[in-house]
Parts: structure tokens; sequence; C-alpha cells
């Protein structure tokens, strides 16, 4: 099966922004209504705190300092929501976050600082307020667009008791379900996903597409997508396996949940895990020795063409999930831990919002607080070592480019493995466990003999004798070494 992915997807650093809680701009308060939230104070289901698109704008320093040069954000489209799921209107940009002309300064900025932006795609599901299904509940029955959602029955409870009378993304009565196999609601959405490629988006994540279970939607939506820009990313929010939209018609990839529950295994474990912030989403999160992390890392390079699993998006958390420093309850060594694996790992890593610089939260909408810009409430430690592991996967082609990849060792909580491209080796050792580990690694099928090694953010070298060579990696650490040879 032959498959393309977005040659730059290997080379992003992604960071996801919840708009209504990232930043707002002091140019933008006249035009913003009075009844906000407090940035600081604890966020509530429907409060919105009024963050903005030029705000981002003035923190897009922030990211480049940081190493990033992708934005992914969750949905800017005018809606009724402070998560902006709910959409009113597909083809312009939500009021309070600036609207139309401040997403445009938004892109124009962000591609002067070779930063990517990709868009939420929310296609399953609109709102009451989006205008077709505004129409039925303004003429029942009468309405010539009922054939653009499902009806039961008619008259509608869309906001009072009983049952609604159409089918909702999980019976929610605010998010009414898009009849997709109508050919003019096919048409409508596969004329927003042009529309803002041609605006200069760089791609597509797609909310829940499996609910729309149809292959031939997405197999368009690509081709129309692709046919705007060969080069944009198209990825799928789908927690499973999922080969059936990774065959090279549909996706380019998909939010690789499996990486998330492997970190929480090993880095956490569910021994130690905040017992009230295991979501259900997460799946299957066990207490993972070295062995098991080790197979659920290596197993799921093993689903995917090569193409896709370097194209794969790579997290901790997001909007969806509590924050991974807070199900660790607050231990920033499970933290870093992590880090170092998802920014060693095959696949575009991804960072949440404020998760640099220690920000905590559980679930929705707890997860969503406003970002932290005091300094002096930063954890700078953990922002200093995210800049370290940013550069790190910066600096290896190894680290970013299809190559072998090859277990050296997994016993009790340690787990070592090599990343290799051409002349470069990158070997990194993640310590799970509460003793530090000192031995002889076994490096001969991966380095020659005589080879020089580097340990990276030290002085230390080593040499390669009888195929082995020299580690010491700390107790709830991590170590990198580096190689190159002919």
């Amino acid at each position: 099966m032959t498959v393309a992915t977005p040659a730059w997807v290997k080379d992003a650093i992604f960071y996801q922004i919840f708009p209504d809680r990232f930043a707002k701009s002091a140019t933008l308060q006249a035009y913003k209504p009075h009844h906000l939230e407090t940035w600081d104070a604890p966020p509530t289901a429907h409060g919105f705190k009024g963050g903005d698109l030029i705000g981002v704008v003035e923190r897009l320093d922030h990211l480049v300092a940081l190493g990033v040069n992708a934005i992914y954000f969750c949905p800017i489209f005018q809606s009724t929501a402070n998560h902006r799921y709910h959409t009113h209107d597909y083809f312009h940009v939500d009021p309070i976050l600036g609207g139309d002309a401040a997403f445009k300064t938004l892109l124009a900025a962000a591609h002067a600082r070779g930063v990517r932006v990709i868009l939420d795609g929310v296609f399953n599901h609109a709102s009451r307020g989006f205008y077709y299904f505004n129409h039925t509940l303004e003429n029942g029955k009468e309405s010539p667009y009922l054939d653009w959602f499902t009806f039961t029955k008619f008259p509608l409870h869309a906001y009072d008791d009983g049952q609604q009378g159409y089918a909702a993304w999980w019976n929610l009565k605010a998010l009414p379900k898009l009849n997709t196999y109508n050919p003019q609601v096919r048409a409508y959405i596969m004329r927003v996903a042009e529309y803002w490629i041609e605006q200069g988006i760089d791609g597509w994540r797609l909310d829940v597409p499996e609910d729309i279970d149809d292959d031939s939607f997405w197999q368009e939506f690509r081709a129309r997508v692709k046919a705007k820009n060969p080069d944009a990313y198209i990825v799928g929010e789908i927690w499973h396996r999922a080969d059936r939209w990774l065959q090279g018609d549909q996706f380019d990839a998909v939010m690789n949940y499996q990486f998330t529950r492997a970190a929480l295994s090993f880095c956490i474990g569910k021994k130690h895990a905040a017992p009230d912030l295991l979501s259900d989403s997460y799946g299957h999160v066990v207490n993972a020795d070295a062995p098991a992390f080790a197979e659920m890392l290596e197993q799921v390079q093993q689903w995917y063409p090569s193409a896709i699993t370097y194209a794969q998006m790579n997290l901790l958390d997001s909007h969806d999930t509590a924050r991974f420093l807070s199900i660790a309850q607050n231990d920033k060594t499970a933290l870093q831990l992590a880090w170092l694996a998802l920014f060693t790992y095959p696949g575009a890593p991804t960072l949440y919002y404020g998760d640099e610089v220690g920000m905590t939260g559980g679930r929705d909408p707890d997860c969503r607080r406003g970002m932290v810009w005091d300094q002096s409430k930063w954890a700078l430690d953990l922002f200093a070592l995210a800049k370290q592991y940013i550069a790190l996967r910066k600096k290896f082609l190894a680290l970013r480019r299809p190559g072998v990849y090859t277990r050296l060792y997994a016993r009790d909580m340690v787990y070592i493995f090599a990343r290799q491209y051409q002349a470069e080796t990158v070997i990194v050792a993640l310590n799970a466990g509460q003793t530090a580990l000192t031995l002889d690694l076994d490096v001969g099928a991966i380095l020659n003999d005589g080879a020089a090694v580097q340990q990276e953010w030290s002085a230390q070298t080593a040499t390669v004798s009888q195929g082995h060579m020299p580690i010491h990696v700390a107790a709830r650490a991590g170590a990198v070494w580096s190689a190159r040879q002919t």
C-alpha cells in the first residue's frame, strides 16, 4: 500500500490552543461582551473568559521561543459554547475571538514565523443555532431543510424536557446530528473544508470522524482538501486502532491515544494516579513495567505504514482529558519522563497549552483554565525542560525521520531504545523506578566498537568497547546519548 503524508508533519512540534482560555488582547476589549468570567477564576461549563485570536498573535513569541512550529486550534467558528463545538456558522470566526479579521491577522503572523495552523473541523453535528436547524425549529414539518437532519417526531423539544425528536450526538439536545447522506449537506461541508484551505490554513483536525460512518464521505473530503493544498494535514480524533481510515485515501494520521495510555501506565502507573481523574476515555490504564511499556510503544508502530506512523499526532493530554500533571498528583518526574518519551518517539509531539509552565486541571471544564501568564507562577524548571527536549528533537534527524527503532533494554522500570537515521544514532533511557541504574549497555547491534558516544546536556563521553558502553540513569529520570558513525 502506497501512502503519502505531508512531509512537514515529521518536523512539527504541535501546540494545542483552547481559544477562549489562551490569551486576550487589550486591543479588542472594547468589542467584547461585558459578562465574562475572571481570567484566573475556576472555569465553568458555560462561562466565557474572552480569549481571542489577537491575544494569540501577541503570544506567538512565547511559542516560538518554546520551539513550537504548528498550532492546533480547538474550534474557532461562530458558536454559543465556550468550546465552540456547537457550530452556528462554519464560514465565520466567532466575534468574541475577533472575527474573520483577527483570524486573517493571526494566520499571517503565524506563517511569517514559520508556524503552521490547523483548525478543528466539527462536521458530525452542528448546533441548535445553526441556520438550517434553527429553520426547522421555527417552521417544524414545513421547513424545507428537514432532510438536513434526522427527525423522529414533532413537535421538537430542543430546549425543554422530553425526547427531543431528532438525532443528536450522544443524545445531547444542543448537538443535532447532520445528515451527511444528504447530498446538499455533504456539499456544504466540502465547501467549508475547501474554503478554509483556500484562506491559508495548513490542515484539519477532525472531531469524532468515525461517527460519520461513510468511507466515501472522508475519501471525498481528502480529495477536495488535497486538491486545494496537497500538503494539508488531515488528522482524525480516533481513540482506538484506526486502520480503516489510514489506507491512504482518508486521513493522514490520527491522534495517538495509544501513546497517551502507555505514558500514563509507565510514567505514573494506575496505582500512583489520581483515581478520580483516570477518565474512561483513556482506555485501559495499567501499572506497566518496562517490558509492558516497550510492547505498547513498539506494537503501535507495527499497525500502520511508516509514513503514517511518523505523521501521528502524539499527545499526553488535551481539552478532553485531565492534565497529565494532575493525574500524576503533581509528580513532576512523571511529566518529565513522559515528555522525554514524547519528544523522542516517532510521530509529531503535541503540547496542550500551559503544560509547559506546569498548569494543572482535572476533568472538563477544569482542564480548560485560563492560561497562566504571570511568570512568577510558572514552573520554570518545566519550561526550561520543555525547551530542552524540543531542541533535542530538532537537533537530530534520527528523531524525526523514518529510520531504525531498536529496543536495547527493558527490565523492571527501565526502558532504553535507540533511534537511527543515516549516520546518526540517538539512545534514550527512561527510568521510571525508584532506584538508579548503572550498567554496561549492549549496543553491539547498533554501534561499532570504537564509536564515540556523547551524553546530551553533559560533558561525559564514552567509547563502545566489545559491543558495550557504560551508562548511568538516575531514579525517576531520563538520559540521552548520541553518536555519529559512517
